[in-house]
């Protein structure tokens, strides 16, 4: 190949999965674009390393030895919203951009939740399967009206704003947890935000739009079930997972519950799934994104970034860490880390409506410019609600988006750390504070609210309980936690003065249930008990 051939080589780009048209166009403009598909794992990893980008939807998965192989890949695009086929921290680790389309499919997972809420109300399966079966009933399938019902929203993000905008134009009242979004955004939404529990015990509908992560798996369990009316419904266009389905099926057979309309499944293909066996229960077999507007949303919203980020520009859905210039990596880049625990912490320990959020960088870091930060803090505290990812060029829109004020300031010296990033949440029960630094190579919590402490993140459980100091409480606890068989793996104590104000942060095994977390909260002078994971 001559000098010239290898200057006017284009970057080249294997399409894998089938995506919509106008996407393939869109690549072939800009780059060398192949469409391979159905290639088996053999067959990837043999052409991968020829690669500069690489574009799937859910079929192919890209594991670390894919990556590994592809010696050129500069950028993974997910032409979907879910990056579960995708070994993300193994393109991280090598450099490696993941994009995503978390936006593409809003409009048509919403309608789908609507269609499925009133195929639901008016037994329009069951009845069109008789029909066409030769039997005209009439009776059977008498169904109840939406018109001034109560839809409760679990999640006001891009899908479940569009659910509760439809909702209203069918004159039905809305009210919706989510906890990161302002009163104002959801004043404007007509939505009034409740409690959890609020939403459970009023709604006469619930339909659920928030990620599936560990703290939202069964969002929709058992002990959620035994709070709602019994002519409830509940609606799933989001994630497998969010919805437990053993404890929804007997909540059904028990008469708890009037019915369900399900899209998505914790296994799929869900043929044998156990809501399959309930005639309360519409199914769809994940149809919410399939319509021709969000298959062509998706694919050319994957191929434009796909393109940016061949081009050296940076993109819009970033699935992994945040941008920052090779030159700063060495100052910055562990603070990534740390912006990212002290918002997950921040959105764990925060009680009611956000209202303001307020990031402060002392020491060293306040010197560089911190917008990769603030997109890591938004990210940690967004992750439970948000279907998108926050990244470098994304996190004013999603914080606008949501209607939160965020305010960041860069103070002067930190006589404890060389750096100390804070993170102020202002909601409408009241403030909370996290700060962190980095400290022997690694992320440490160094504050919570009035305490000062010394907690590495571990990817584990922490219990946070503020209580009074006195004798016998830690040992109190760590009674409760024994008899559990939950093993204590470290303790912390912050506390303002001998028998003052406290805070103990345990750190666990395995998560305590809401029953043992409720038995440390029964103990006397123990103020409040949370489990989070770090």
């Amino acid at each position: 190949m001559s000098v010239a051939q290898k200057i006017e080589r284009r970057p080249r780009v294997l399409i894998a999965d089938p995506i919509a048209a106008e996407g393939v166009k869109l690549l072939t403009s800009q780059v060398q674009a192949d469409v391979h598909l159905k290639l088996t794992p053999g067959e990837l990893l043999a052409v991968i390393g020829e690669y500069e980008g690489l574009v799937v939807r859910s079929e192919t998965r890209v594991t670390a030895e894919v990556i590994a192989a592809g010696k050129r890949l500069q950028v993974i695009g997910r032409a979907g919203v879910g990056v579960d086929n995708v070994d993300v921290q193994a393109a991280t680790s090598r450099g490696i951009v993941v994009v995503n389309a978390p936006t593409g499919n809003t409009i048509s997972a919403a309608e789908h939740t609507i269609a499925m809420m009133l195929a639901l109300c008016r037994h329009i399966p069951q009845a069109h399967s008789l029909l066409k079966g030769g039997v005209w009933e009439r009776s059977k399938f008498t169904g109840v009206e939406v018109k001034n019902k109560v839809l409760g929203v679990i999640g006001l993000g891009n899908v479940g704003a569009a659910v509760a905008r439809r909702a209203l134009g069918l004159e039905m009242k809305v009210i919706g947890y989510d906890p990161f979004v302002s009163s104002d955004y959801a004043q404007r939404l007509q939505v009034r935000t409740v409690t959890l529990d609020e939403l459970f015990r009023e709604s006469d509908f619930i339909t659920v739009h928030v990620p599936l992560l560990a703290q939202t798996r069964s969002i929709i369990g058992e002990r959620e079930l035994a709070k709602v009316k019994p002519s409830v419904r509940i609606i799933n266009v989001a994630r497998g997972g969010l919805v437990n389905e053993q404890a929804l099926y007997q909540a059904l057979e028990e008469g708890r519950v009037a019915g369900a309309a399900i899209d998505v499944f914790e296994e799929e293909p869900a043929s044998n799934n156990i809501l399959l066996k309930s005639d309360k229960v519409v199914v769809t077999p994940h149809l919410g994104a399939s319509t021709v507007e969000a298959q062509t949303g998706v694919a050319v919203d994957t191929a434009e970034q796909v393109v940016a980020v061949l081009e050296g520009r940076p993109a819009r859905y970033a699935v992994n860490a945040p941008l920052i210039p090779t030159d700063l990596y060495p100052v910055l880049g562990p603070y990534v880390s740390v912006a990212t625990a002290v918002g997950r912490l921040a959105s764990q320990l925060a009680v009611g409506q956000m209202e303001s959020i307020h990031i402060q960088y002392d020491g060293e870091i306040g010197n560089y410019h911190t917008a990769a930060l603030k997109a890591a803090v938004l990210g940690g505290l967004l992750e439970m609600v948000s279907e998108e990812r926050v990244n470098l060029v994304n996190a004013n829109m999603v914080a606008q988006r949501r209607g939160l004020n965020i305010v960041e300031h860069k103070g002067g010296t930190s006589e404890a750390y060389t750096s100390l990033l804070t993170v102020r949440v202002t909601t409408s029960s009241g403030t909370t504070i996290v700060a962190g630094t980095v400290m022997r190579g690694g992320t440490h919590i160094v504050r919570v609210n009035d305490y000062w402490i010394d907690v590495a993140p571990t990817g584990g459980y922490f219990l946070f309980a503020d209580h009074k100091d006195r004798p016998g409480l830690i040992g109190a606890v760590g009674n409760i936690t024994g008899k559990a068989d939950i093993n204590i793996h470290s303790m912390q104590l912050g506390r303002l003065g001998p028998r003052g104000n406290a805070l103990l942060v345990l750190g666990l095994d395995e998560p305590l249930t809401d029953a043992l977390r409720q038995q440390v909260l029964a103990l006397p002078d123990v103020h409040t008990a949370k489990l989070v994971k770090l």
